[in-house]
């Protein structure tokens, strides 16, 4: 049972860059998730991102980041309130999907923003990603505008609030 369990949440150092790309590599993450390029340090170190390798039980098995949306110009969030901060992830470990821990480490990691002050949490699959849809509405998301194209691809936009 997922619900039970602690999961942790640490920067990702250039030492996790083998490790992304083998989940990134992963036909599950590469559907969804384009992008197959390392990090730089830069990146990494972007005050604007904070990513994360998510582990349960000391094992590693998913990535995450959350990011201010005002950190861009155009951005599709941009008009948020300040503070708003956006969502993205995907579980790099074959063996962790569809048995809850995708639901469970959202949550957690949704909790740990709104307890900091984030008015609202925005996300943004693909429209065609059902199985990521479904899990942003069990925890409270909900589309806010159609299907859109954006410099990142294509998206459906979903907040959730505290």
């Amino acid at each position: 049972m997922t619900a039970a369990r602690k999961y942790n949440f640490r920067k990702v150092t250039m030492g996790d860059l083998p490790m992304l790309l083998g989940w990134q590599a992963q036909p599950h993450v590469r559907e969804w998730w384009a992008s197959d390029e390392p990090y730089s340090y830069e990146e990494i170190s972007d005050p604007r991102v904070s990513r994360c390798i998510v582990s349960v039980d000391g094992h590693p098995f998913a990535f995450m980041q959350d990011y201010s949306v005002h950190g861009w110009e155009e951005h599709h969030f941009a008009h948020l309130p300040t503070g708003a901060r956006g969502i993205d992830q995907y579980i790099g470990d074959p063996n962790m999907i569809g048995v809850g821990h995708g639901t469970a480490f959202i949550g957690a990691r949704m909790r740990f923003l709104f307890d900091r002050g984030a008015p609202v949490i925005a996300t943004d699959p693909h429209p065609n990603n059902a199985r990521a849809i479904a899990v942003y509405k069990k925890l409270g998301f909900a589309p806010t505008r159609q299907p859109q194209e954006t410099q990142w691809g294509s998206i459906l936009p979903m907040l959730a609030r505290p």
